[in-house]
């Protein structure tokens, strides 16, 4: 009966939800969630924001794909490049024909060493693209490991302060130690929603930048080939 009465008097005096808990809680604890609720928006918004270009870039690149299978001429391609959208397949169209109109302007041997500098751009091409595509994704990664570890400082934070409630008080009534358990349970369960989806989403879009990337890659190489047998 006694237990009946404590709960009740918990639920009549301590409001449990999220933003009463923020509310009651120190001002370390405030600055732990307020942290860590700014790692979880920004972390959405770069996952939207990247899932939304990874699939702009594929799109408008099997566009531009489809142009280049298309019977159209390389030099009459090459010209018309500008007209198309920034994406990793015609950025490395564009760089390797610049590569391979600077070799004709100055009449260099068509020879391996050609063919190489050709290899050459396609690789600072794809260079390039990976670390245009990969730009801000640290900010998921270390949102993945470092929001448990913010979290975990504020549950030992919330434990303390039920430590200190207990002495305080001298009782170790439930109406006394719940207030601090509930928010450092709180606290981690926010350090774990920040970190989760974070590190789910960066290993997912890290591995469609990177099917993204050796699709460009063989389109770089097709390429390649196409221009070493035109000059033979």
């Amino acid at each position: 009966m006694e237990e009946i009465v404590n709960l009740a008097a918990i639920e009549g005096s301590v409001d449990f939800s999220m933003f009463g808990m923020f509310l009651k809680s120190d001002w370390v604890v405030k600055l732990v969630i307020i942290l860590l609720v700014i790692f979880s928006i920004q972390s959405w918004k770069l996952i939207i924001q990247k899932i939304l270009m990874i699939n702009k870039q594929r799109k408008i690149s099997k566009q531009f794909e489809n142009h280049f299978w298309s019977g159209v001429s390389l030099d009459e391609l090459h010209q018309q490049i500008d007209d198309f959208e920034q994406e990793s397949f015609s950025n490395i169209f564009r760089n390797i024909m610049n590569e391979y109109e600077k070799s004709r302007l100055q009449k260099k041997s068509i020879d391996s060493s050609f063919i190489q500098r050709l290899y050459t751009s396609l690789d600072l091409s794809i260079a390039t693209e990976d670390s245009r595509l990969n730009q801000g994704l640290s900010f998921l990664a270390s949102s993945g490991s470092v929001a448990p570890f913010i979290g975990l400082f504020g549950t030992v934070w919330g434990i303390m302060n039920s430590f200190q409630a207990i002495a305080i008080a001298q009782n170790t009534n439930l109406a006394v130690v719940a207030p601090g358990i509930a928010e450092a349970l709180f606290v981690t369960a926010l350090g774990l929603f920040v970190a989760i989806p974070s590190t789910a989403f960066y290993n997912m879009i890290t591995s469609k930048i990177d099917n993204y990337l050796s699709e460009a890659e063989v389109f770089g190489k097709d390429l390649v080939n196409i221009i070493s047998r035109q000059v033979k």
